[in-house]
């Protein structure tokens, strides 16, 4: 009978296919896409699932708004340029991701699985569309 899985691995999971999906949207034919806070251009495999608000911040952890694609340099080395990050999105935009990650969110297991399907879904849709 297979295990039921942890908490644990049910958000790292969640954070492996989401991060692929934003990798992935906005990839070009060749499978390239470009950082959105110094337009380094790599293939998504290569860049980061860079977030604007903290992952910490369940609200806005799997947010499609507060994620996008950041090279290495910029996401983690150069932590999240979330200044330029803030410029990228626009000043409304910004706030309102800044004020949702401060709102509580309360997921549960079920919560989790559903996006993972959600966005399991989603990513096959867009290898589809790179291939």
């Amino acid at each position: 009978m297979p295990r039921k899985p942890t908490r644990k691995g049910l958000i790292k999971k969640l954070d492996t296919v989401f991060s692929h999906f934003i990798r992935m949207r906005n990839a070009n034919g060749n499978g390239y896409v470009e950082c959105v806070t110094c337009s380094k251009q790599d293939h998504w495999k290569n860049m980061d699932c860079g977030h604007f608000m903290s992952r910490k911040h369940l609200s806005t952890r799997w947010h499609e708004d507060n994620c996008q694609v950041q090279c290495k340099a910029c996401n983690v080395f150069r932590y999240g340029e979330q200044y330029k990050y803030s410029v990228w999105l626009g000043q409304e935009k910004a706030e309102e991701l800044h004020a949702l990650s401060r709102q509580t969110l309360k997921l549960y297991d079920y919560d989790l699985l559903d996006l993972i399907n959600i966005y399991t879904e989603k990513v096959v849709v867009l290898k589809n569309s790179l291939n």
